[in-house]
């Protein structure tokens, strides 16, 4: 009794009985539904930027650029507006291969706040990781959905969608580019192509590290503040870990000339 009137008096809860399963799925489904909402609300937000970026909307307005535009405005650096404008980039990219093909559509709206709304279950950094490969995202998504479709072994609705954009998604932010179809005959150069691209693959895995501690929203002279300890911690010239981090992003070999390869 005494142990209780002093836990009482220093503020500390009364043991609470453990939740049942059920209760538990109850209590989560609320924080997922709000960050369903969240996610679809930022979705709209950065199709707004977008439109305001196209339009040069800074200038009727008297502000000198985009960032002091955007500083007045809404409060937000520079790097958030770019941030917003690489998720609406990636959106607008996935939607317009989710629609291509009337066949394959179960999505297809015509209002541009409408379709940036659709929640296809991606993470801003999920989008920002593709926002510089949209082209080739965008063309898996729909040779995938074309033979969904013509499969007949899948029903193509909402759900059939948006786990085969996730899907995507989550192959182009993995992979590296592929190795050429047909290796060199000359067996010296095919040997040394295999090094190259091993070499590649393995830029390919820094370049994500990289992403990981200075996103894809940061500039190169931003991210290569944030990196130098780290590449000094790890072995790696500075150099060689922006281009990685180039490489990651695009997923073009040239951005690794004159350092890794």
């Amino acid at each position: 009794m005494g142990e209780q009137l002093e836990d009482q008096e220093h503020g500390v809860e009364p043991a609470r009985p453990p939740l049942s399963e059920a209760r538990a799925q109850e209590l989560t489904a609320g924080p997922r539904e709000a960050m369903d909402d969240v996610r679809r609300s930022v979705a709209v937000l950065a199709a707004r930027v977008r439109d305001a970026h196209a339009a040069r909307i800074w200038v009727p307005l008297g502000h000198t650029s985009w960032e002091s535009y955007c500083a007045t405005e809404f409060g937000i650096s520079r790097a958030q507006a770019y941030r917003l404008l690489d998720v609406a980039r990636a959106l607008a990219a996935i939607h317009d291969a989710v629609t291509a093909d009337p066949e394959t559509s179960r999505t297809r709206v015509s209002d541009p706040g409408a379709a940036a709304a659709l929640d296809y279950g991606l993470s801003q950094r999920a989008l920002i990781a593709v926002s510089g490969r949209t082209d080739a995202a965008a063309d898996i998504i729909t040779r995938r959905l074309a033979a969904l479709a013509h499969s007949g072994l899948q029903a193509l609705d909402a759900p059939a969608v948006r786990t085969a954009v996730r899907q995507v998604v989550r192959d182009v932010r993995t992979a590296p580019p592929p190795a050429p179809a047909e290796p060199p005959a000359e067996p010296a150069v095919a040997a040394l192509r295999a090094v190259v691209d091993d070499l590649a693959a393995c830029s390919h895995q820094l370049g994500e590290l990289m992403l990981e501690v200075a996103p894809a929203y940061l500039s190169d002279t931003e991210a290569a503040d944030i990196l130098a300890l780290l590449c000094e911690e790890i072995g790696e010239p500075l150099e060689h870990g922006l281009a990685a981090r180039r490489y990651a992003l695009t997923g073009d070999r040239r951005a690794l000339n004159g350092t890794v390869l």
